[in-house]
């Protein structure tokens, strides 16, 4: 059983609530994060473009990232969202078994 991290960031909190609750209620993710809000600087059709970000965590199973990803794309605004995922070397085996409870392939 291996679980993962997902990072992407969101032009706003009720995006970044509106995913989670899609992800947890399609089973996709056990739970999510939405971290302060940040500021973030980058290159983008020519010019430096400088905007709040709120940083989204979502904890999922290994072999659900690509469906996890998929459904991201379909429910994120941006055009290239930016979907970071985050390879987690362990966590507690009873931390494992829930994140496992609670997500289920489509």
């Amino acid at each position: 059983m291996h679980i993962i991290d997902i990072l992407v960031n969101c032009p706003s909190a009720d995006t970044a609530d509106a995913i989670s609750a899609a992800l947890i209620e399609q089973r996709l993710v056990a739970c999510t994060n939405r971290y302060a809000p940040v500021q973030s600087a980058y290159f983008w059709k020519g010019r430096i473009e400088q905007e709040e970000e709120h940083p989204l965590l979502l904890k999922t199973r290994a072999e659900l990232a690509q469906t996890v990803e998929d459904a991201l794309r379909k429910l994120h605004p941006y055009e290239v969202p930016p979907i970071i995922r985050i390879n987690l070397d362990g966590a507690n085996a009873d931390y494992i078994q829930w994140v496992y409870a609670e997500t289920r392939l489509p």
